[in-house]
């Protein structure tokens, strides 16, 4: 379903799945689903795989950026 994103520097080794299962255990992918629809919360993951991903893609990534926000996102 979501890849298992980890924000280490900030909250160890856990991934978005284990944060969201703290909030809601019934359904952690609905609780992602509405981070992701949050335009900070993309931008914050687009900057964090910018610094700590060198594979990442950001011509591709724009793309996802941009619709971040719109009620058609997600």
């Amino acid at each position: 379903m979501f890849p298992a994103i980890k924000i280490a520097h900030f909250i160890g080794n856990k991934s978005i799945t284990d944060i969201a299962r703290q909030k809601n255990a019934a359904d952690p992918n609905g609780v992602i689903a509405n981070w992701m629809r949050n335009r900070n919360t993309v931008e914050f993951l687009g900057i964090w795989e910018t610094l700590h991903n060198p594979n990442f893609n950001p011509l591709e990534f724009e793309g996802v950026r941009k619709e971040a926000g719109l009620n058609a996102f997600c």
